[in-house]
């Protein structure tokens, strides 16, 4: 057997690869010392390795489509830009190099921008980012999102880099801004909406009183006139919203005519009109020129509206209510200067609608007092801060006490003593009036009987007490005073209950059942500030009234000025009213009696008590002790 030393043939048809040599012990010791062929890569040098991939960052870098841009980290100069770059500011890449990038982008123009620009070439800051507007050689005005942030790889030799791109987001911005447009604006009158009028209440009233540009001293004022369209709720509901709502477009349109005139007349500061909601407008002046460029520009709003407006075949005809505020910007809040405008607007439609109202601080106070009155009134009741004091009803014939009044007083710990007309009337509103009421009633009725029993050797004094009628309507107020007289042990003929004449004569149902139950249980009933009202005289004659008290003003009118000449109509008028009183059986008691002339006439004409400071104020109950049986001194008015 012979051979070579490569070992025997294949086999025909067989591959060298699938047929394995002999394994001898020659074989093996020449593959295990054969050498291995070296990979491509390692051949290569690495400097030759480092020059393709910074050829091939270049070629990236200058093929992308985000302009970019390296940027020296101690000096801020562009090292290099690429395409598109260029062609996002109308040049080429080479003309950028070694130009400041913070000129190019317009990055030094405000100093918090600025500052965290610096902050990224020192290599404090790892990222930046920012929205800038930049102007194309061309002219076109773009949006461009800048972001700067640091490059890696550098050797200590290298200064510090960083990498600026700089992305056109124009149609996202246009977008943004088409869809901000819809939010702030109203799809009726195209006028701003409530977001954006306080988006700019909010801007001027932070605005500093000069401007950054040119350092001119401005009012330092801002004006509104807050209005708001008389009975167009009417208008919606006979002719349809779709009639509404163009009237709405209309009246926003003349809105708009008067602001422009108004700032061609009074050039500064702008003038927005927006639509608040519902039928609601506002014209906000910014800068305002005082208060009375402000009321004439109501007036001028007044006057356009006054106009009728043709709207798909109807001719329709509107007016407005408008509250004016006018203030300096110092110190004042958005929902400061809300609050004053809805005040004033309401105060307009109160004072008879079709007119302009200015904010008046007094009349303002006045009113947060009320509410301050009206939040506290329940438990002032549960915490005894009122008191009762009376005053007097004298018989005209001979000077004797016959009763006396109750007269509330309210304690109060921040406003001093206040009198009725002070909160009456806000008992009434919130219907607190019954729980005061019912603690008036039981008082009044008490201190009678304690007088009665002190003196029982004298004519026991009736005891007069003012009813409102929603104390009638919200309390079963025959059964509070059927309770009060049995605890007290006052005699029902000695209480008397006044109600002024409106009240009474508008009384039906069960108001009316009320007072002739309280009739019928011995009380005696009094119409209060009797000729004031519009009474049916015929209708006088079928209530349950045994007293009517004559307005005071009637008595004033018995002298004037200088107090020695006396009214002939009102004495006419007097008499004729205490001669019907007497023919209808009732009994006539003259209020605010201030001089013995008055006395006397009032006597001669025939009324039977009068009351006044002729006779004596108000006083607590103590005093009321020493009348009983003397004839009261008259008193200095």
């Amino acid at each position: 057997m012979s051979g070579t030393s490569e070992g025997p043939r294949a086999p025909a048809g067989t591959s060298p690869d699938t047929v394995a040599p002999p394994v001898t012990e020659r074989h093996t010791a020449r593959r295990t010392t054969a050498p291995t062929a070296p990979p491509t890569e390692s051949l290569r040098d690495p400097a030759d390795t480092a020059a393709a991939e910074l050829r091939d960052h270049r070629a990236a870098f200058n093929a992308a489509t985000l302009p970019m841009a390296v940027v020296d980290g101690r000096g801020g100069r562009i090292v290099r830009a690429n395409d598109a770059l260029g062609g996002l500011l109308g040049t080429t890449p080479g003309s950028l190099a070694d130009r400041q990038a913070c000129e190019l982008v317009d990055l030094a123009s405000d100093d918090r921008t600025w500052h965290a620009y610096r902050e990224v070439l020192q290599g404090r800051r790892s990222r930046f980012r920012c929205t800038r507007r930049l102007k194309h050689p061309d002219g076109r005005t773009l949006w461009a999102e800048v972001t700067v942030v640091p490059m890696t790889g550098t050797s200590a030799a290298e200064p510090a880099r960083v990498l600026l791109t700089v992305a056109d987001i124009s149609d996202r911005r246009e977008l943004q801004d088409r869809l901000r447009h819809l939010q702030m604006h109203d799809p009726v009158t195209r006028l701003p909406n409530r977001t954006l009028f306080f988006e700019r209440l909010s801007v001027a009233l932070e605005t500093p009183p000069y401007q950054d540009d040119s350092m001119l001293p401005r009012h330092g004022r801002i004006g509104l006139c807050y209005l708001d369209l008389d009975g167009f709720k009417a208008i919606n509901d006979t002719l349809g919203h779709r009639i509404g709502d163009r009237l709405l477009a209309a009246v926003a349109g003349r809105l708009n005519d008067c602001a422009e005139s108004d700032a061609s007349r009074s050039p500064g500061g702008s003038r927005l009109v927006a639509r608040m909601g519902g039928d609601e407008f506002a014209i906000l002046v910014e800068d305002s020129g005082g208060t009375e460029a402000l009321t004439e520009l109501a007036r001028s709003v007044l006057a356009a509206l006054q106009h009728p407006f043709d709207l798909a075949g109807h001719r329709l005809s509107v007016s407005a209510s408008i509250g004016v505020v006018e203030r300096p910007v110092a110190g004042t809040s958005p929902t400061g200067l809300m609050q004053a405008a809805d005040t004033t607007l309401y105060w307009a439609k109160a004072d008879g609608r079709a007119r302009w109202t200015l904010f008046d601080p007094e009349r303002n106070a006045h009113r947060m007092t009320r509410q301050a009155l009206s939040s506290t009134l329940r438990p002032a009741v549960e915490r005894g801060e009122f008191t009762l004091e009376y005053q007097p009803l004298v018989g005209m014939a001979d000077g004797v006490v016959r009763g006396v009044e109750a007269l509330v007083r309210w304690n109060h710990p921040q406003f001093g003593v206040l009198s009725p007309n002070r909160f009456v009337g806000i008992a009434e509103e919130d219907g607190s009036i019954v729980q005061l009421g019912r603690w008036i009633l039981r008082t009044a009725c008490r201190q009678a009987r304690r007088w009665q029993l002190d003196h029982p050797d004298e004519p026991a004094l009736f005891i007069s007490v003012n009813v409102a009628v929603r104390q009638v309507w919200d309390s079963d107020l025959v059964a509070d005073v059927a309770q009060i007289l049995n605890e007290t042990g006052l005699a029902p003929g000695l209480l008397q209950l006044e109600l002024t004449e409106s009240a009474v004569m508008g009384s039906g149902g069960r108001p009316l059942r009320a007072l002739q139950a309280l009739s019928d249980m011995g009380v005696r009933i009094a119409i209060d500030d009797f000729g004031t009202g519009y009474s049916n005289l015929a209708y006088l004659s079928r209530l349950p009234v045994s007293v009517l008290k004559l307005d005071g003003a009637f008595v004033k009118g018995f002298r004037y000025e200088d107090g020695t000449h006396p009214s002939p109509a009102d004495e006419t008028i007097v008499e004729a009213m205490v001669q019907l009183a007497h023919r209808l059986g009732l009994t006539v008691t003259a209020e605010c009696v201030e001089t013995a002339g008055q006395a006397e006439r009032l006597r001669r004409i025939g009324c039977d008590t009068g009351q006044g400071w002729l006779y004596s104020r108000a006083v607590a109950p103590e005093l009321i002790a020493a009348l009983i049986t003397a004839r009261p001194t008259a008193e200095t008015p």
